[in-house]
């Protein structure tokens, strides 16, 4: 069993940036495919990014060129860096893992974020 918390969210303006982090435990982040989703009030969940245990990476084309996605296995820790925020990114972001890609099995609480405008 893998348990993930999300955490960094929380209120920017228009054009801030934020780092989420969710730090997995359970089982060696080396081992794990990892996803970030996001999910805005009334729409459907989407992929963000997703990054491979070989570093391959997979970005969504509305935040590309401005969200990172990075892990750290010796902190057992996925990171999405955040950059040139706008108010349509404003949503819970979930971190979600699998052993491979497009597998979601495991799902953090998920963190808000809001972007003011």
């Amino acid at each position: 069993q893998v348990q993930l918390v999300e955490s960094g969210g929380g209120l920017v303006q228009a054009g801030g940036s934020l780092r989420l982090s969710c730090a997995a435990s359970g089982r060696p982040l080396s081992m794990l495919h990892m996803n970030w989703f996001r999910q805005a009030p009334g729409q459907e969940r989407e992929l963000l990014a997703a990054i491979s245990s070989s570093l391959n990476t997979y970005y969504r084309d509305s935040v590309k060129g401005r969200f990172t996605i990075s892990r750290d296995n010796a902190k057992n820790t996925v990171y999405l860096q955040m950059n040139s925020l706008k108010p349509e990114d404003t949503a819970v972001y979930y971190c979600a893992a699998g052993v491979g890609p497009n597998v979601y099995k495991y799902w953090g609480q998920g963190t808000q974020v809001t972007v003011s405008s």
